[in-house]
């Protein structure tokens, strides 16, 4: 069975950095082209950051991009979200998600995914 578990929320201060992880069971990463996504109050899912299938490919949302990155550790079967300088509006709760293996290109959109974790609470606020 398929599993993601996201981990490495937390409240910190605008400027703060946070890493999250997301471990995955049941698959290899390296099978799948996988994406962070994002939830805020009151607000639509958004793809935040994506890898593809080989790795050799990953894209950032406008907000995020040059402070955020994505990595993941195959030996680990672990995806990695580094979030630096962070801001209020990147509050959210964030999600790991895995796209069908026929797939090998990453996608920003949520429909494009098919395996969510349960997510993980990233606070920003002074």
């Amino acid at each position: 069975q398929l599993r993601l578990a996201e981990s490495g929320g937390g409240l910190v201060q605008p400027g703060e950095s946070l890493r999250l992880s997301c471990a995955a069971s049941g698959f290899t990463l390296d099978s799948y082209a996988i994406a962070w996504f994002r939830q805020a109050p009151g607000k639509e899912r958004e793809g935040v950051s994506c890898i593809s299938k080989t790795g050799g490919s990953t894209n950032y949302a406008d907000s995020v991009k040059g402070r955020f990155t994505i990595s993941r550790d195959i030996a680990k079967n672990t995806l990695y979200l580094q979030m630096n300088s962070l801001k209020p509006e990147d509050t959210g709760v964030y999600y790991c998600a895995a796209r069908p293996p026929i797939y090998r290109a990453c996608r920003m959109g949520r429909n494009d995914y098919a395996t969510w974790g349960q997510g993980t609470q990233v606070t920003v606020s002074s």
